[in-house]
This record gives C-alpha cells, structure tokens and sequence, in this order.
C-alpha cells in the first residue's frame, strides 16, 4: 500500500507548502486536492497552467501522485479534471455520490450520473472512485453494492472511507470486506462519534477516534490491496501550518504501525 495524503488538509497554504511538508512527514505520495472552497490547489479552470506545476512538484519532492479529488459530477468540470490527470501523471479521480439518502431516485440518478462519467473516463485512460458519503445516496455498504453491480467498467472503482461507514452505523471492518473486489483507493481518517460530521480536524487523525483502523487495514492487506491509502482530513483551513503538520505526521504514523502490526511493511 502507497501511503498518501490529501492536500485539502493544508488547504489554507500554497500547494508548494502541502507537498513539502506531506514529504516531510514521511508520506509516499500525494492526492491533490480540486475541491472548491477547501482548497486553492489544483483549480480547474486554470488547469492547463497548474498541471505541469502538480507534475513537477511532484519530482521535486519525490512524491507519488496518487489521485485527485474532484466531488462534483458536473460533466464539464469533471473533464477538465480528467484533462488534468492526463496533463500530470495522476491515475485516479475521487468524486462524491450526491443524491440523498434512502430516496431510491436519486439513488438511480447518482448511479445513471457516474455511468456518464465512467464513460469519459475510459476516454481519458483514467479511473473514477466513488465513495460512500453520510447523507448521499451512496451512504453505507447495500447502496455501495448496488453501485457496483449497476457499473462493470474497469474504469470505476470503489473509494472507501471508514469514517462515513462508522457514521452509517456500520463496521468499517466488515463493510471493507463485502466491497473489496472493487475497492481502488482508500482515503482514511479516524472519528469521534457517529454525528453527521467527521469532527475537529485533529480527532480526525488517525488513533485520535473510535474507528479500528488497525483491522481495517489488515483486511486491505489479506485481500492483496496495493493501492493508495490517502489521508483525508478536512476543515483544518483556517489551521496553522504546525496545526496541519502535526495531524499528518501523527496520522502518518499511526498508519506505518498498522502496515507493521498487520505485516504489509
């Protein structure tokens, strides 16, 4: 597995400043952060001149550019995204569901709409994930099967974040293993509770919260996964760089000691 983290938790901070100090913490790689309002990295209506910046920032501190998270499924905006992937070497886009949840028609519209979007996908040589999101149409494990079983294109895969599972009231141990066949990335964070949100920032990092992330990752590693494990933590734009860079060496640590206690390192 490729440890990784997004940059929308230095979201307050230039780009530069996120993969340097992302690099600093001891991380694999990096997933670039196209989300609008948490973050002014990868925008994408100046893509043509920041991708070849993500490219080279990326050699310039030996990072991996392990996905994208792009959670619009706005067609046109998500093209350019795919554009932007090409342009910088990035394989994988993570966009959102929408919908809501327990309404079976936006149920089907969220499915219809990432059908689209898998399509212009397989044009662009590219992978979308999607995740299961509190509040979505795609919230825990029977919508996230459902997706699967509606869209067969190795162009799609399933983005897994224990932390809306947990909030779902489900166990991230378990759903992990009913969606393994097709999980393609992993973004990771810990939380407190089981409320809509994901917390605080800093309980967002991973051993700070309820979630037994050490057995989530033993499943990923008995299962073959070798993909990224991204952390995302989000709401920390307003944090001080040492803010941000203790939440990703702290977390980065934490996932090095499960890699470690489950023998995937």
């Amino acid at each position: 597995m490729k440890l990784g983290a997004n940059s929308v938790l230095f979201g307050g901070h230039d780009m530069e400043t996120a993969f340097k100090h992302i690099k600093m913490a001891g991380y694999d790689g990096v997933e670039v952060s196209a989300i609008d309002g948490m973050s002014e990295h990868l925008v994408l209506d100046r893509w043509q001149e920041i991708a070849p910046q993500v490219k080279q920032l990326a050699q310039t501190y030996e990072l991996g550019l392990l996905a994208m998270e792009q959670p619009r499924r706005d067609p046109a905006l998500m093209e350019k995204a795919m554009q932007a992937a090409v342009e910088a070497g990035i394989p994988i886009i993570n966009c959102g569901p929408g919908g809501k949840t327990d309404d079976p028609s936006t149920l089907q519209q969220s499915i219809d709409e990432l059908a689209a979007l898998v399509t212009l996908a397989e044009k662009y040589g590219v992978t979308l994930c999607v995740k299961a999101h509190v509040g979505a149409a795609i919230y825990n494990t029977p919508t996230t099967l459902k997706v699967m079983e509606a869209i067969t294109s190795p162009a799609f895969g399933i983005d897994m974040d224990p932390s809306h599972i947990y909030r779902a009231n489900e166990n991230p141990v378990e759903a992990i293993a009913a969606v393994i066949s097709r999980v393609k990335h992993v973004h990771i964070r810990d939380c407190k509770g089981r409320q809509q949100g994901p917390g605080k920032p800093e309980d967002q990092a991973n051993g700070r919260g309820d979630i037994d992330l050490v057995g989530y990752i033993r499943v990923l590693h008995e299962n073959g996964y070798t993909g990224p494990l991204d952390l995302e933590v989000i709401g920390a734009k307003d944090y001080s760089l040492e803010q941000c860079c203790v939440i990703a060496a702290e977390s980065r640590g934490h996932m090095q000691a499960c890699l470690q206690a489950c023998g995937a390192r």
